[in-house]
């Protein structure tokens, strides 16, 4: 990222000719991408079930886990009201909205989780207060308290707000078959490729899927009709 950025200032330097030589001229930049870590579905259930009597930590749990099923950024969740929330094509709630890093829509239909959590918090002062359907606080703080949470529930990973995203598209969705492109589409991504970085985290649902093929072809050479009974006689 950084020698991405140099090699911007120096084309603008070469430009205004106050250098004459590109040093990155015959050097090519690798770019190693950075392993996306995620939540697997029993540590996402060690953290929903988890009686926390700090309010604070409570609230945290409950916007963590919803952008856990929703896929929302913390940008995105800050900036959520009940306006962006409607009836969508099945005529369940939808959150409808655009994300704040890309601009790009995002259109999340709310699994029943998700909807509790924010039924929870629609009478809350708080969010009344400020029009927020959660009471989200700044990334520090929320970071910092999900950090506590991760102590609690004993679980080793570093746990940072952004997980909760990763967490959407691994364990959530493409973990339980969802397509995809559907998964690219809610998570406002522009990029296909974005999201299949995400998939090559999966060798679990690699394993079912290949179990699948399995089954398939074993069904397909297996003796059917005429060819069961002429095999029975054989023995």
């Amino acid at each position: 990222k950084y020698m991405k950025h140099l090699r911007k200032i120096i084309k603008i330097c070469i430009a205004h000719r106050w250098i004459t030589d590109d040093p990155f001229a015959f050097y090519k930049i690798k770019i190693k991408a950075k392993e996306k870590e995620f939540l697997t579905d029993a540590e996402l259930r060690r953290i929903e079930e988890k009686n926390f009597k700090i309010p604070r930590l409570a609230h945290v749990r409950d916007i963590f886990v919803f952008c856990c099923y929703t896929g929302l950024s913390y940008a995105d969740v800050k900036k959520l009201k009940w306006i962006d929330i409607s009836e969508g094509v099945d005529g369940k709630l939808w959150i409808f909205t655009s994300r704040e890093k890309t601009e790009t829509s995002s259109n999340i239909p709310l699994l029943p989780k998700a909807l509790e959590i924010i039924e929870r918090y629609r009478d809350y002062p708080p969010c009344i207060a400020k029009d927020m359907v959660l009471p989200v606080l700044s990334n520090q703080k929320m970071n910092s308290y999900l950090k506590e949470i991760a102590d609690v529930c004993e679980i080793t990973k570093e746990l940072t707000f952004h997980k909760s995203r990763h967490t959407f598209a691994t364990s959530v969705t493409l973990a339980n078959s969802v397509p995809i492109e559907t998964v690219s589409k809610m998570l406002g991504h522009t990029d296909i490729k974005t999201t299949q970085h995400y998939a090559k985290l999966l060798d679990n649902r690699v394993a079912i899927d290949m179990e699948k093929l399995e089954r398939t072809i074993e069904n397909k050479t297996a003796p059917t009709g005429h060819a069961k009974i002429a095999a029975l006689w054989a023995t």
